[in-house]
């Protein structure tokens, strides 16, 4: 058998011929983007030297890759361009781009990218199956449009930050950009491949207008409607779910956590009678605020090991609140493959977290970490999309390319 015939071909990704143009920077785009790339797209990231994305000296920095850790796993898979996208021929190239890469996702302010030739009309008109996906704090079209905004202001106007946090102390912040990722990141991609499946039937691209703080509204999945139908909205530690009954996490002697999420009749008696208060079991979760002060001061007598051990046969609901250093290592992130080998530069690799996304045909590939864009891959790119060695020695001079 020749070496040849022995090579196996790479897997099938389930995104296989989409072809993204990411004009994005920081999280919620890149994030998009790094899971489409998995799952089999071919994404191209606009870069420039002129305009530095924050997330790239972000601490820590891997040395020998030129870039911060979060930045070599959110530009997982992609390649790049260096594009000073305010160079007059700037957008001659993005137009030319447009005949291989037909999905267009981007995060500036709305109106930023008209002005720099690079709307959705300007582009549509090159191509009219363009997909154009843009993702902002507060959508096209109303008075807030062109606001600054981060993770925190979206949660804040969204609702969500109304009744998250402690009656006492209020509003807390979260360990993760919650808006950013779930209302952005997630929304976007869905949008973008049912703007996909649309175009497969109609030839048809169109214009995806995805607002963070739409999308942090739209999780109001439970009291959303019952606030609208009676007017009222929920308080803080006064719901079901957000520390209004013993659902809650519970501090351990040693400084550590634990959670209780027993909701149905027969986690609540396990949970009662593994803190050796069966007289609790005719109640339910939403026991009153007497049985939950005695509930946290039992917490308080044990470490975390000692009530893990208590509760391990116990059918409850209860599990440690773990860093998310250990919950990396964890033998659960091992075994659904959530701490992952990605191959970075000089035969290396780097440990990422792993995808969510678990196919049984189509299994997602990690094809390279994150790397910072650089003038030779810019050639190459360019070179592979029809451009002629002089155009692009034309580009870097006019400095187009940057």
């Amino acid at each position: 058998m020749s070496e040849d015939a022995r090579v196996r071909p790479e897997p099938e990704g389930a995104l296989d011929g989409l072809r993204i143009l990411d004009f994005t920077t920081l999280l919620p785009g890149p994030f998009a983007t790094m899971n489409l790339a998995d799952m089999g797209a071919e994404v191209l990231r606009v870069a420039t030297t002129t305009r530095r994305d924050l997330l790239d000296t972000l601490p820590p920095l891997i040395a020998d890759e030129r870039c911060s850790a979060a930045a070599a796993q959110l530009g997982r898979g992609k390649r790049s361009v260096l594009l000073n996208l305010r160079a007059p021929a700037a957008a001659s190239v993005v137009k030319r781009l447009l005949s291989v890469y037909d999905i267009v996702i981007e995060q500036f302010r709305p109106g930023v990218m008209e002005k720099l030739g690079l709307g959705y009309a300007a582009l549509s008109a090159v191509n009219p199956r363009l997909i154009y996906c843009s993702l902002t704090g507060y959508g096209h079209g109303n008075f807030m449009s062109e606001r600054a905004g981060h993770d925190i202001n979206y949660l804040s106007l969204s609702g969500v930050a109304g009744y998250s946090g402690r009656r006492a102390e209020g509003p807390s912040l979260n360990g993760i950009q919650i808006a950013d990722v779930a209302a952005g990141s997630c929304n976007a991609m869905v949008a973008i491949l049912a703007a996909v499946i649309r175009r497969l039937r109609s030839g048809k691209g169109q214009f995806l207008d995805i607002s963070m703080t739409d999308g942090a509204m739209a999780f109001h999945a439970m009291w959303g409607a019952a606030c609208l139908y009676t007017g009222e909205s929920p308080a803080r530690e006064a719901t079901l779910l957000n520390g209004g009954t013993l659902y809650d996490y519970y501090e351990t002697k040693d400084g550590r956590h634990i959670s209780f999420g027993g909701l149905e009749p027969k986690f609540w008696e396990a949970f009662c009678r593994v803190l050796g208060h069966a007289e609790w079991i005719p109640l339910t979760v939403d026991a009153g605020p007497a049985v939950k002060a005695e509930a946290r001061r039992i917490f308080r007598s044990r470490d975390l090991a000692e009530w893990l051990d208590a509760f391990r046969e116990a059918d409850a609901c209860i599990e440690p609140v773990l860093t998310p250093g250990e919950a990396l290592e964890s033998r659960l992130a091992r075994e659904r493959g959530m701490a992952a080998e990605i191959p970075a530069g000089g035969g290396r690799a780097l440990r990422q977290p792993g995808s969510p996304y678990k196919f049984s045909e189509t299994p997602v590939r990690f094809r390279h970490a994150g790397r910072p864009p650089s003038p030779e891959e810019t050639r190459t790119v360019l070179a592979e999309c029809g451009f002629t060695e002089a155009e692009i020695d034309h580009l870097f001079a006019a400095d187009a390319l940057r």
